[in-house]
């Protein structure tokens, strides 16, 4: 960004979170894109085509595919999640947001989220789906004890799930680790603690 400087002087700087490479992207006039998206501890959103990247320019930002200012308030600590054309991102003390890609641009306001707000550090997403059909967006709510949430990816306003809804704490499972992702293989969701690993999936029948 053009204000790098005065950013990492302020402890607001890109590099807290990661870069997604997102699946190619046709614009408004059939041009296929490749896009890199990211956010880091300003609360913007940074698009790049990552055959013109567009250099450093020390006056403005002009150079970037695009850029979405102050959507998601709090600091990124994590990356975001694609799921069919849509991006999650889990800012620190914001709601895990969903934001829609419309012919190779970001929608430039959250399409929906969550009621839960998360705390430092924010919460990494992980999605699941039968292939692009019925997608779960999975994340760790860093509480006491850790939650594990699952929302509609079509909809994040929409939870299906959560650990701390079983009677007598059934689905509790300590404390996730500082940046844990969920990771979703074989039907089942995996979430790390300090001492464990937890595993997420249906009851049989009793």
């Amino acid at each position: 960004m053009y204000n790098t400087v005065s950013e990492s002087d302020s402890d607001e700087d890109l590099g807290s979170g990661g870069v997604l490479l997102l699946p190619p992207q046709v614009d408004a006039h059939g041009i296929t894109r490749n896009l890199a998206v990211g956010a880091g501890k300003d609360g913007n959103i940074y698009l790049a085509d990552e055959s013109k990247m567009g250099k450093f320019n020390a006056k403005n930002n002009g150079a970037l595919y695009q850029e979405v200012k102050g959507v998601l308030g709090g600091g990124m600590w994590a990356m975001p999640a694609y799921f069919k054309g849509n991006v999650y991102f889990g800012p620190q003390s914001g709601s895990l947001a969903q934001f829609k890609f419309s012919k190779a641009r970001l929608s430039t306001a959250a399409v929906s989220a969550t009621k839960e707000i998360f705390t430092y550090p924010g919460t990494i997403p992980s999605v699941s789906a039968n292939g692009t059909a019925n997608g779960i967006v999975w994340t760790v709510e860093h509480a006491n004890p850790s939650v594990l949430h699952a929302y509609r990816a079509s909809n994040l306003a929409a939870e299906i799930y959560n650990s701390n809804q079983a009677a007598r704490g059934r689905d509790h499972f300590g404390s996730a680790t500082h940046f844990g992702v969920p990771t979703i293989s074989n039907g089942k969701v995996y979430v790390g603690t300090s001492q464990s690993v937890a595993v997420f999936g249906l009851l049989g029948a009793r």
